[in-house]
Formats: C-alpha cells, sequence, structure tokens
C-alpha cells in the first residue's frame, strides 16, 4: 500500500511559480508508519496513471478551478483499485458532488492537518468514513511541511503559512466562510523554523502564504479600546505584537532572502506595520484592490478600500516603504463600464503597481456572489454540455464562458475583450521597461521584464482563453521562460543554516 497525494491541473508548466504548500503539509500529517506519501503536483507535469495500483489510498485536493480534473483521477484511480480520499475548499462545500462525480470513497471537509491522518487510520484498519470532517483546528495544531519531499529545482518560490483565515467579508471570497474569520496566528517559531529550513535548500524567495498577513488594524485597536471589556483588546494587540516580532525575526535571517505575502490596503494607513515589513524584506505584496471607482468597491462589499486620488496615494505609500504591489483587480462588476478598463491601467500605472492581475467577476461556490447568483438562476434551464451552467466548473474547459453573471450594460465578449485589453496594456514590452527601473542594473531589468511575460503568459493567456490551442501555445511558451526564471530566484544552499534566536 502506497499513500498518494495529488494536486490536479489542466495546464502544466513544468516549472512551479509557488509551491503548492497543502501537498506537504499533507505528508507531514501522514502517519509514518505509512511511508512518505508519492506526491504529483500536475501543475508539473500531468500524473502517470500506472503510478496507482490496487490497495493504495489517494488523496485529491481540489479546488473549484480544479474539481473538474480532480474527479477524472478519483475516478482513474477507483478504476485502478485505491482508495480515493477528496480534500481542499471545493470538497468541503460539495462532499457529494466528489462523491457522485469522482468517486470518493471519502470526503475531509475544511482543515486536514489532524483528520488526514484519522481517515488514513480508519481506512488501513477497514473502517474508513464517508466524511470526516476536520473543522478549523487552532494554531498550535497547524502542521509544518515535509519539505523534504519536494522535487528539486521546480518551483521558484517556496511557501510558509503563518496566519488562517481573514475578518473580512468580500462578497467575491470565501476565505471568510471556510477558514472563518477569527484568525489563527501561527507562532513565530514554527514559521521561522520552516523558512530557514527552505533556505537550507537553496530557497531565498518565500511566499508567506496566508489569508490576509494584516489581520488587526489600527481601526480595530481603537475599536476594541473603547470597549469596557478590555480583553478583545489585549487578545488584537498580542496578535499584533506577535506579527512584529515574527518580522523581527525575518529580518535576522540571511540578507538575500525576499519575502512576499498578501494584505488588505488597510496595511497602507499603519507607516509603523510597513516599516517593519521593509525591514524583514517583505518586499511585495499582493493587494486586493478590485476597483478604481466608489461605485464598484460597493458592488463587492469593500468599503474599507479607498478609491480616486486617495487609492494611488495609499499604493504609492507602500512603495515608499520598499513593498512593491502586485494589485489584484475585477472586471465585470455591476457599475463597470466600457471606460473602466482603460482606467483602471491609468490608475495602476500612476501608483506604481509593479505587478497587476486582470480577472473577470466569478461567482465561486462559498461566495455572496454565488449565493445571489444561484438565487437568481432559479428556474434557469441554461445547460453547456450538458451542465447547468451554476455548475460552471463541471462544464469541459474549453468550452466555459468567461462571464457569467448578466452585466446591465455589457455583452460578455465585451467584458473579456476589455479584460485582455488591459492584460495587454499593462504587459506591453514599453510599460514592462519602464517598471523595470524599480531594479538597478541592466541584468536586473532584463530579468524583470522576463518575469513580467511569463506572469503574463502563466496567468493572463491561461485564464481567459477559450480556446485549447492558445492554453497550450501559453504553457509551451511558459515553459520556455520558466526554466531561466526560476535561476534568477534559487540561490546557493546553506545547509549549516541555524535557527536565529
Amino acid at each position: 500500500m502506497r499513500v498518494h497525494l495529488i494536486n490536479p491541473s489542466h495546464v502544466s508548466f513544468g516549472i512551479g511559480v509557488i509551491t503548492p504548500r497543502w501537498l506537504y503539509v499533507l505528508a507531514d500529517a501522514t502517519p509514518r508508519q505509512y511511508g512518505d506519501p508519492v506526491i504529483t503536483d500536475e501543475t508539473l507535469e500531468p500524473l502517470v496513471a500506472s503510478s496507482i495500483t490496487a490497495g493504495d489510498i489517494v488523496g485529491i485536493g481540489i479546488h473549484t478551478g480544479n474539481a473538474l480534473r480532480g474527479y477524472e483521477i478519483g475516478r482513474l484511480a477507483r478504476e485502478a483499485g485505491a482508495t480515493v480520499i477528496y480534500g481542499g475548499i471545493h470538497a468541503t462545500l460539495f462532499p457529494e458532488e466528489a462523491r457522485t462525480l469522482g468517486d470518493a470513497d471519502s470526503v475531509v471537509k475544511g482543515d486536514g492537518d489532524l483528520a488526514w491522518a484519522v481517515a488514513l487510520t480508519d481506512c488501513v484498519a477497514g473502517r474508513l468514513q464517508p466524511l470526516y470532517d476536520g473543522g478549523r483546528v487552532e494554531p498550535e495544531d497547524l502542521r509544518p511541511a515535509r519539505w523534504d519531499l519536494m522535487p528539486s529545482n521546480r518551483y521558484m518560490w517556496a511557501s510558509v503559512q503563518t496566519v488562517r483565515g481573514c475578518p473580512k467579508h468580500c462578497s467575491f471570497c470565501s476565505v471568510w466562510k471556510t477558514d472563518g474569520q477569527r484568525p489563527r496566528q501561527r507562532t513565530s517559531d514554527g514559521v521561522v523554523r520552516e523558512i530557514v529550513e527552505l533556505r537550507r535548500k537553496g530557497f531565498r524567495f518565500i511566499a508567506l502564504a496566508d489569508d490576509n498577513f494584516y489581520p488587526v488594524t489600527l481601526t480595530d485597536l481603537k475599536m476594541a479600546a473603547r470597549r469596557a471589556d478590555q480583553t478583545p483588546f489585549q487578545t488584537l494587540s498580542a496578535m499584533r505584537a506577535e506579527r512584529f516580532e515574527l518580522m523581527r525575526r525575518l529580518a535576522a535571517l540571511p540578507s538575500d532572502m525576499v519575502f512576499f505575502t498578501q494584505i488588505t490596503m488597510e496595511a497602507g494607513e499603519d507607516p509603523e506595520f510597513l516599516d517593519a515589513m521593509r525591514k524583514a524584506r517583505i518586499r511585495g505584496a499582493l493587494v486586493g484592490i478590485e476597483s478604481v471607482s466608489p461605485e464598484g468597491l460597493k458592488d463587492v462589499h469593500k468599503g474599507f478600500n479607498v478609491a480616486g486620488d486617495a487609492l494611488i496615494d495609499r499604493l504609492r505609500g507602500f512603495r515608499e516603504h520598499g513593498v512593491h504591489v502586485l494589485g489584484s483587480f475585477i472586471f465585470g462588476l455591476a457599475s463597470d463600464r466600457d471606460r473602466t478598463f482603460d482606467a483602471t491601467v491609468a490608475v495602476a500605472q500612476q501608483a506604481g503597481v509593479t505587478f497587476a492581475q486582470f480577472v473577470m467577476l466569478t461567482p465561486f461556490p462559498g461566495t455572496n456572489d454565488f449565493a445571489a447568483w444561484e438565487a437568481s438562476m432559479a428556474g434557469d434551464q441554461t445547460r453547456i454540455a450538458g451542465v447547468p451552467l451554476t455548475r460552471h466548473w463541471l462544464i469541459p474547459q474549453a468550452q466555459r464562458p468567461k462571464v457569467y453573471t448578466p452585466h446591465p450594460t455589457m455583452a460578455a465578449d465585451e467584458i473579456r475583450r476589455g479584460t485582455q485589453r488591459a492584460w495587454d496594456q499593462f504587459y506591453s514590452l514599453s510599460n514592462v521597461w519602464v517598471r523595470s527601473r524599480c531594479v538597478q542594473s541592466l541584468k536586473s531589468r532584463v530579468a524583470f521584464v522576463l518575469i513580467s511575460k511569463l506572469y503574463r503568459q502563466m496567468y493572463a493567456n491561461t485564464g481567459i482563453a477559450t480556446d485549447s490551442a492558445r492554453v497550450g501555445r501559453s504553457a509551451r511558451w511558459a515553459r520556455w521562460l520558466a526554466h531561466p526564471c526560476r535561476r534568477l530566484f534559487t540561490a546557493r544552499p546553506m545547509p549549516d543554516l541555524s535557527v536565529p534566536a
């Protein structure tokens, strides 16, 4: 018997940008008596079906975007005589779908840090249950990753999680419903130990793969300080202090290390926090900007963001503290018009955003947007390839619409073309070359251009394209660019590096 852990993907690039952390966390959660799990990340290479044999146990983690491919793998594994167990955010939301379409023997809902070992033990003992609810584990039970099982020279960045959960309630996001609004924050000891292990292997770029690296805002503290019961204030203050302690310890790591995270724009109002990020060499952050207009922010329930000149000033504040922004924008909001696309690119350029991603509004399960859309579609018989539109993730990849919710003024193809235009404008060679001034040497500027083009190939063309031929071409170009780009992010291993106090 062998245990397999599989990350499904319909596109393989040969090189991964960021390690899929959950694979290696569940590898650590696998009891040692069952041996080291066989790990397959299909973003690198497709699964070799013959590697699964009768009696094996196959764990498949799915999110909505790769659920269809995950179900294909599950059926293949069952045909080979293996036991199939699903987990991940999509299986948490649709356990019955995983059973009926993916031939699941069992489903683990919620966090797998503890529940995965229980499911494996029950399977070996012949008492596997159809469902396990892992819930939301406490910070002390969040497991590290088995980075010793990671293939060599296949990833640009490694990933470490420091906090799970987000206190916000954005309408397009499911994190706050699945991972909860109470941030579960690991202590700096475990985080730093993992990072040191990765630097020993030669990784110097680390993604702090958090739902929100800034879980306590200055506004949160002010509101808690006014309450008669000071317990919440003390709790929030302790969480904030732990954030600063982590960043202090990151600053003590080798000076060639660089960190990237995901954060809300409110951090731009907190110069003390931004200063600590700079000292910790957290050089980049994905910031969910979503919309450049007040109306758009209202559409997505993101009133804590700002728009207009205030938005430009806030984003420039990140750059002034040495933090480069990967701005995330959503198109297809009810308030969007044809002029929105060009206006968004203009704001991104004026604000000094280093990288940007432009996505079309998609109703993902577990979000308020999906619930509202599904309710509005009640009685609608629209089907594509025999699949109801409200189960769009089950439609074959090449036939999926790119826009699902009807827009009051724009046709679906207008939104798709406008989104593609935004990618094309922001990542034109001339604009990328101008942004490359953020680095000093000519060699670094050329590297910046390569990385920008790689990012566009991997995340724009495969996301907006409607035909498999274009996706295939983009994957081939990404493979060609990825290998030289990966070498830009790695360094000589430091096997004797110690954990700083």
